[in-house]
């Protein structure tokens, strides 16, 4: 794997990603205008929940929509035969999947930044400081792994980028009700023991908090980075071998 190639890619990416408006709105404007929504509608200290505790959850809420935007992107430049022509280049698979990894491991990361900026400027005050802060950005870029991922599965599956979007919440719905602001019951816990989004939320909260000492959140991470390291390798498999076609 060439650097020179790899870092060119990833311009690439990045220039087609901001040239588009649908992936701006979707990744970063809704990720926004959901933040404001819901630190209004559901920071209510009266429903056990305040600005503190609903952070975490926008968070990955906004990151798991990476699913639907890698799932239409791959789908379209099938559909178009674009991956057809890519394979006649000099570029390997490597280069190429790698570029999407760390391009959308850098939008997660951009995500991160805007709800947090929206949530301080709306009052949130997490107990970390900075350091808090500063700390959950890699924990989330290893959390958008599995996004890209769960994308690149459900790309394959899908015929169309139309079909992709439909497909995509068969996994982002799950991590949305299980696994983002909504409270945890006793019964749900089950089922949400079961979601990456969980620990993350969980891990977010701790390190939000400043319970540096928590064991829980070597637990969170191991989890989160277990599942996102297969998931992505399982995505890149099952698509070079029946998705790229």
């Amino acid at each position: 794997m060439k650097y020179q190639v790899l870092v060119a890619l990833v311009k690439m990416e990045l220039k087609k990603f901001i040239r588009q408006p649908a992936n701006l709105f979707l990744n970063l404007l809704f990720p926004a205008v959901l933040t404001i929504v819901f630190l209004f509608a559901f920071s209510d200290p009266e429903m056990g929940m305040d600005i503190n505790s609903v952070v975490p959850g926008l968070i990955v809420y906004a990151v798991i929509f990476l699913i639907m935007t890698i799932a239409q992107s791959f789908s379209s430049e099938r559909q178009e035969g674009l991956l057809k022509r890519l394979n006649t280049t000099p570029m390997t698979s490597a280069e190429f999947m790698g570029s999407q990894i760390i391009t959308h491991m850098m939008i997660s990361i951009v995500q991160v930044i805007v709800v947090l900026m929206l949530a301080y400027f709306l009052g949130f005050r997490p107990q970390s400081g900075i350091e808090g802060i500063l700390l959950s950005l890699p924990v989330v870029a290893i959390f958008a792994l599995s996004s890209v991922g769960l994308g690149l599965i459900t790309a394959t599956i899908s015929k169309t980028p139309e079909a992709a979007t439909g497909i995509s919440f068969i996994f982002i719905l799950p991590m949305m009700f299980f696994g983002t602001f909504i409270p945890i019951t006793s019964t749900t816990q089950q089922i949400a023991s079961f979601i990456p989004s969980y620990y993350l939320v969980d891990a977010l909260k701790l390190i939000f908090e400043g319970d540096w000492m928590n064991t829980n959140i070597l637990l969170d991470l191991a989890v989160i980075s277990i599942f996102s390291i297969l998931v992505v390798l399982f995505g890149i498999i099952l698509f070079k071998k029946y998705g790229s076609r």
